[in-house]
C-alpha cells in the first residue's frame, strides 16, 4: 500500500514536471517565434523602406531624366528659335527680293516714261500734256515740240493733229517766237543778226520766218550795241598792247557775229578816244 501511494505522487510530479518542462519549451518555442516573426517583420520592414526609397531614388533620377529632357527640349526650342530666326533672315532676303522686285517695277516705270505712251494711255492726250507742259515752262517752236513728242513715241499722224490744234489756237507760232528771241538775245546777250539767225534755224525755225526776224533788226541798233560790248570790254584789257587789244575786241565781237569790217571800225575808233597809240595797227580792216 505503502509503495504505490508513494510513487503515484512520483510518478504525477514526473509528468507534471515533464508537462511543466513541455509548457516552457512551448513557451520557448512561442517566443522564439515571436522573435523570428518580429525579425521578419522588421526585415520586411527594412526591405519595404529600401525599396520604397530606391523607388523614390528612381523616381528622383526620373525626374532628373525628364528635366534634362526639358532641357533638351529647350536646347531643341534654341535651335528652333535659330531656325526660326534663319527663317527670320530668309523672310528678310525674301523682303529684300521684293524691294528688289519693286526696283524692277521702278524699271518697269521708268521703262513706261521712256516709251512715253502706255499700252491703255490716249496718245491724243498725252500729246497734248506734253506740249501743255513744254510751253508752260517757256515758248518753244513747232520743231521742237514735233522733236519732243517723237521722243515720247507719239504716233507722227497724232503729233501733226495735235500739233495743228495748238497752231490754230496761237499756242504755236514761230514768226512770234523768232521775233521776241531777236529782241531778248539781241538786248541781254548782245547778239548780232548772224549769231541770231543761227540759233532760230538751230531750233527748226525756217529760213523765211528766220530772216524776217533778224532783219527787223536795224543796223544802227546792231552798232549801237557793238559799241556798248566795246566799251564794257576795254578796261579788261588796258594792260595789254593796242594791237593785242584789237585782237581781242574784235574776236569778241566776232563770236557775237558781228562782220569783221564793223568789229574792226568800232574798236579802233574806242580805241583812238581813250588815247592809244594806233600806229601799230594796220590801217585795213579785215575784209567782212
Amino acid at each position: 500500500m505503502t509503495g504505490p501511494a508513494r510513487g503515484q505522487p512520483e510518478s504525477g510530479s514526473g509528468a507534471g514536471a515533464e508537462q511543466g518542462g513541455a509548457g516552457q519549451g512551448g513557451a520557448g518555442q512561442s517566443r522564439a517565434g515571436q522573435s523570428r516573426a518580429g525579425q521578419s517583420r522588421a526585415g520586411q520592414s527594412r526591405a519595404g523602406q529600401s525599396r520604397a526609397g530606391q523607388s523614390r531614388a528612381g523616381q528622383s533620377r526620373a525626374g532628373q531624366g525628364g528635366a534634362g529632357k526639358s532641357g533638351a527640349g529647350k536646347s531643341g526650342a534654341g535651335r528652333s528659335g535659330g531656325r526660326g530666326s534663319g527663317a527670320g533672315r530668309s523672310g528678310g532676303r525674301g523682303s529684300g527680293a521684293g524691294r528688289s522686285g519693286a526696283g524692277e517695277g521702278g524699271v518697269g516705270r521708268s521703262g513706261v516714261r521712256k516709251e512715253g505712251v502706255g499700252r491703255g494711255a490716249d496718245p491724243e492726250g498725252k500729246a497734248r500734256e506734253v506740249c501743255l507742259r513744254m510751253l508752260s515752262a517757256s515758248p518753244r517752236t513747232r520743231a521742237q515740240l514735233a522733236d519732243a513728242l517723237r521722243r515720247k513715241n507719239i504716233p507722227d499722224e497724232v503729233a501733226e493733229r495735235v500739233l495743228g490744234r495748238f497752231s490754230d489756237v496761237g499756242l504755236i507760232d514761230d514768226e512770234v517766237f523768232a521775233q521776241a528771241w531777236v529782241q531778248s538775245r539781241h538786248t541781254g546777250r548782245g547778239l548780232a543778226k548772224r549769231a541770231l539767225a543761227a540759233e532760230l534755224r538751230r531750233r527748226g525755225v525756217a529760213d523765211e520766218t528766220v530772216n524776217d526776224a533778224v532783219e527787223k533788226l536795224s543796223p544802227a541798233q546792231e552798232e549801237q550795241t557793238a559799241r556798248a560790248l566795246v566799251v564794257r570790254k576795254l578796261p579788261a584789257t588796258a594792260s595789254a598792247d593796242p594791237a593785242k587789244r584789237m585782237r581781242r575786241l574784235v574776236g569778241m565781237l566776232a563770236r557775237k557775229g558781228y562782220p569783221p569790217g564793223l568789229s574792226y571800225r568800232i574798236v579802233r575808233e574806242a580805241l583812238a578816244e581813250e588815247g592809244a597809240d594806233l600806229e601799230a595797227l594796220p590801217d585795213d580792216p579785215p575784209t567782212d
